[in-house]
């Protein structure tokens, strides 16, 4: 398995200070593809999750049958698992056991192209989960682990290993790895400029006036070098 660059522990800690919705901006600053991964949305909200990704690719089974969940003996703590189940709806990858296991472990969350089970369980053990909705049935003898640690696709964004995961309550979106310091510097003055135009507002500036102070209306804006 090949060595994926880690980031810096305080490069993970300045972005958790951040939401989905600045490093989203960020991202059209720069003039970056879309980082936001559609439909993939909590299976809990309230909790959030960061961390470089450990990838696991799904795919039918045939005659032969594989495994669906020995992979999480491999995730370190503080990575989140990014599942390419090729968004099926009809059977899950991830539920109540798993969702333990990895809490114990220390891992940060999951999202998946595709859906989980055993919600009330999840809400109880407090694991943050993403994905594209609730289903009861096992993936067991449906679907098995190709391959880990490789590129994948989750609503059509390539995944790769150690790219940079966010997801809250908005959503989830994925940064790549060579571009993490570069999109974080961004983001971080995105959110200075908002909690300006909120302090401005709660002052009772005119919301237009705020934003023509701050330069609001360029924050996203690409400008081509």
């Amino acid at each position: 398995m090949k060595e994926t660059l880690r980031l810096a522990p305080e490069i993970l800690e300045r972005y958790r200070k951040l939401d989905t919705t600045c490093v989203s901006d960020a991202n059209d600053k720069l003039g970056l593809p879309a980082c936001g991964l559609y439909h993939i949305r909590p299976a809990v909200p309230g909790r959030s999750c960061c961390g470089q990704a450990f990838t696991v690719h799904y795919v039918p089974c045939g005659t032969v049958k594989g495994t669906v969940g020995d992979f999480l003996d491999d995730v370190e703590a503080g990575q989140v698992v990014v599942i390419d189940n090729g968004g099926r709806d009809y059977c899950t990858v991830w539920g109540d056991i798993m969702s333990l296991d990895a809490n114990l472990k220390g891992i940060a969350g999951t999202i998946i192209d595709g859906v989980c089970r055993d919600l009330p369980a999840i809400e109880r053990i407090g694991y943050p989960i993403y994905a594209k909705g609730a289903y009861m049935v096992t993936g067991k003898d449906r679907v098995y682990v190709d391959a880990v640690e490789c590129p994948v696709s989750v609503s059509g964004l390539q995944v790769n290993p150690g790219d940079l995961m966010m997801a809250d309550d908005s959503g989830a979106v994925r940064i790549p790895l060579e571009r993490a310091l570069e999109v974080l510097e961004i983001a971080e003055g995105i959110a200075r400029t908002e909690a300006e135009i909120e302090a401005l507002v709660t002052k009772g500036t005119p919301l237009k006036e705020a934003r023509r102070m701050t330069g609001y209306h360029q924050l996203q804006t690409h400008k081509e070098a």
